[in-house]
């Protein structure tokens, strides 16, 4: 498997400029042909279903990948075993039983979680129905049966596939932090004891920065890729004075799921921890660093001239919130080192947050509380629906708008938080494209059920309940990193 990169493709011999989108992967056979005697290979049509991914519902590049390898590793293992692509539907189903059977019980390393199978499925079924569609097959592998489903009061039919594994519930398994685990976990980030006394067994030198942006997480319910690619400039001044209200924050379209723009809120504790981070630590690793982005990443972008919406790169002007995740860390600062939120001590972008939050769980679990769960940075976004919601529906914004009412802190946040519906307001902030998306989130969450009650809705749209149960399921699918 390569990336298409149209660069040079003056040279190449055609007309026009490849349609084909910059860091598309493309599948090639060992012998480097996409035809042979009898005709297209199947990498020719698996390529063709690739390109037309961002069409299908499919717009991230790093998805694309995740399409490509599913689909790359089925093929080869059917080749193995002398079974075509797109073979007779009793080839397939043979093929399919011995892959099943691998990624279940084979080797270690082949083997996989329910919840990864269950996402291959997902897309080899979503690959043979558009070859089915596109004439290109005639037969698929799986085995689909119509369930009937309850939610709330509406009553429908749903296709299963029955080559999925079967899965815990998703209220089975807590996915936010409990209790005191919220603010456990930002002291392991700052190296220190549960008191709040320093941990001298941590040798840690970088608990700031982690502090300032594991808090920030926790307090902004951005994804991963939200706050790891957030630039420096992006993140809004600190208020001159505490307010009881919450700070916006803008989350750029170019570094959200599905590209869309929406903006969400921190707390002032948290941000002001963030721009200490930035005066400090942050100001000593960026200031005269001679960073820039390795070769294999791409070309520097200089940045002069930046400003909270957008400065000049490379001479000319660009807005921030055009630019891409590959573009963001490219972006090297007019004092020196990233324009990321996020630097190591030589100025270099810091971006494996996984590692920081999965490396601090299991310290706080050996030294502090055997308890404290398992953490992936989706772990604070859930954290941040539960409090946020918590927040809402005891009136506490409600309470905080009306002591703002008469004053200019956020005229138009006091008024939104005092007239709207908890469950929208959550919406907004998560980015979810309908409040039912939202109440299916909360109801996997919410393992007490607490606010069945006063959130429970069915929806009226059974297209709109389908899209909300399949949005829903992509935010817990972000679990599986850890």
């Amino acid at each position: 498997m390569t990336y298409f990169s149209p660069t040079g493709w003056e040279s190449w011999g055609l007309s026009n400029r490849p349609t084909i989108p910059e860091l598309m992967p493309v599948l090639v056979d060992e012998d480097l042909r996409f035809e042979d005697a009898a005709g297209p290979r199947a990498t020719t049509v698996l390529n063709r279903w690739l390109q037309e991914l961002p069409v299908l519902g499919v717009p991230a590049p790093e998805s694309w990948e995740t399409y490509a390898r599913v689909a790359r590793d089925w093929t080869v293992f059917l080749a193995e075993r002398g079974i075509l692509l797109f073979d007779t539907r009793k080839e397939l189903r043979r093929g399919l039983s011995a892959y099943s059977a691998h990624r279940a019980s084979g080797p270690v390393e082949a083997r996989f979680a329910a919840s990864t199978w269950n996402q291959h499925v997902s897309i080899l079924s979503a690959l043979y129905g558009w070859a089915v569609d596109e004439e290109l097959a005639s037969a698929v592998p799986f085995t689909y049966k119509q369930a009937v489903t309850a939610y709330g009061d509406q009553v429908r039919m749903r296709s299963v596939n029955m080559a999925r594994r079967r899965m815990p519930k998703p209220h089975v398994t807590i996915k936010y932090f409990e209790g005191d685990f919220e603010d456990l976990f930002v002291k392991g980030l700052a190296g220190l004891c549960p008191d709040g006394s320093e941990d001298l067994g941590y040798r840690g030198r970088t608990t700031a920065r982690n502090a300032a942006v594991g808090g920030f997480a926790l307090s902004s319910g951005m994804r991963r890729q939200e706050f790891t690619y957030l630039l420096r400039c992006e993140v809004p001044a600190l208020p001159r004075r505490r307010s009881p209200l919450p700070i916006r924050v803008p989350v750029p379209a170019g570094i959200t799921k599905g590209r869309k723009f929406r903006t969400t809120w921190t707390t002032y504790d948290a941000l002001s921890r963030l721009h200490q981070y930035f005066r400090l630590q942050r100001t000593i690793a960026a200031t005269g660093s001679s960073w820039s982005p390795p070769l294999s990443w791409g070309d520097p972008l200089v940045v002069t001239n930046a400003d909270p919406l957008g400065g000049r790169v490379n001479g000319e002007r660009v807005t921030w919130a055009e630019l891409t995740l590959r573009d963001r860390r490219l972006l090297v600062a007019p004092e020196g080192g990233s324009m990321l939120l996020a630097l190591q001590a030589d100025g270099s972008p810091f971006l494996d947050w996984g590692t920081v939050f999965k490396r601090t769980s299991q310290r706080l679990r050996e030294r502090f509380e055997p308890r404290f769960p398992h953490t992936a940075p989706h772990r604070c976004r859930h954290t941040f629906a539960i409090r946020t919601l918590e927040l809402l529906v005891g009136g506490y914004y409600a309470q905080a708008a009306k002591l703002v009412k008469d004053t200019d802190a956020d005229a138009a946040l006091a008024l939104y938080l005092s007239r709207t519906d908890p469950v929208m307001v959550l919406r907004d902030l998560l980015g979810h494209s309908s409040v039912l998306t939202t109440e299916v989130y909360l109801r996997r969450l919410d393992t007490t059920r607490i606010y069945r009650d006063a959130y429970e809705r069915a929806g009226r749209d059974q297209v709109l309940l389908d899209a909300a149960e399949l949005e829903a399921d992509d935010e817990f699918d972000e679990d599986d990193d850890i």
